[in-house]
């Protein structure tokens, strides 16, 4: 029973601590008061989410799943090690998945963005010169064959298209909705190429085409030399949780965790662990653009 309030009471206190950083909550007393770093915090989360692809998900219900996560976390570490602190800590670990799992999410995005764009600048580039269509057009007609991860995001642009008219507010929709560096490379050329017109777009088209087609194979080969070590980051998580596990069912193992000592050394062993793939996953990150428009 002890063991739960702890762990509530360590639940409340991440809970207050992330919404304080992260939505700018305030008491009564500073009502009114919000200072401009925690409203810039606020719109890096709402600009990474929408980079996510979960742009409709409330920042609440993102703070929620991670308090869930931390309660379902620290329960398991409870009935496997007998411990407050170990708990604690599992449960920390536990309430950053949603991070984890919405980064890989917002990777994917952008990794298949950076695939797609060749194609559909080069089908753009088609359709504004054999099939006559305007840019505009040609930007939404591909939009709707382009992968399924982007069609929102071309399917809000066209709306706003079909209400103004105006290309520009449509361009800005769209760049809104990827939140994406390569997007907005895009999307500012096209906007320039309609706007000043003439008959070199044809030429401005394929240079962007060629300048995205370069770096993508760049990255690419910086990922395939980077696969084996991706695969010895993934088991060298898995070997101490496993070797935990087993310690378990071994002689008095059990009984070893749940003495001061064995919990000291399974908190250091979990921060440890955190550590290394945190500081591999850091060494391994490809340098990403950022968005100037």
């Amino acid at each position: 029973m002890i063991a739960l309030v702890v762990a509530a009471c360590g639940a409340s206190g991440v809970y207050l601590l992330y919404s304080a950083l992260a939505f700018g909550s305030t008491d009564a007393r500073n009502e009114g008061k919000r200072s401009p770093i925690r409203s810039s915090d606020r719109d890096r989360l709402r600009h990474w989410m929408a980079q996510a692809g979960l742009d409709e998900v409330r920042p609440a219900e993102f703070a929620s799943a991670m308090v869930l996560l931390f309660f379902v976390g620290a329960a398991l570490a409870f009935a496997l090690f007998g411990g407050i602190l170990p708990a604690l800590v599992s449960g920390v670990f536990a309430a950053t998945l949603p991070v984890a799992s919405y980064r890989n999410r917002r990777d994917r995005r952008r990794r298949q963005a950076r695939e797609a764009w060749p194609r559909l600048i080069e089908e753009i580039r088609l359709l504004t010169g054999g099939a006559g269509r305007s840019l505009p057009q040609a930007v939404l007609e591909v939009g709707r064959r382009a992968p399924m991860e982007l069609r929102p995001a071309f399917a809000a642009a066209e709306r706003e298209w079909l209400l103004s008219t105006d290309f520009n507010r449509a361009s800005t929709v769209l760049k809104a909705r990827l939140a994406d560096p390569t997007a907005d490379a895009v999307c500012e050329t096209l906007l320039v190429a309609h706007e000043i017109g003439g008959s070199d777009i044809d030429r401005r088209l394929a240079a962007l085409v060629e300048d995205r087609v370069q770096d993508l194979q760049g990255r690419k080969d910086a990922v395939a030399k980077q696969a084996g070590v991706r695969f010895a980051r993934r088991f060298v998580l898995i070997v101490p949780i496993g070797m935990a596990l087993a310690g378990l069912s071994i002689g008095t193992g059990r009984a070893a965790y749940s003495t001061p000592l064995g919990q000291s050394l399974v908190v250091l062993g979990l921060c440890v662990v955190a550590g290394c793939w945190a500081w591999a996953g850091r060494l391994m990150r490809l340098p990403e653009e950022d968005r100037v428009f």
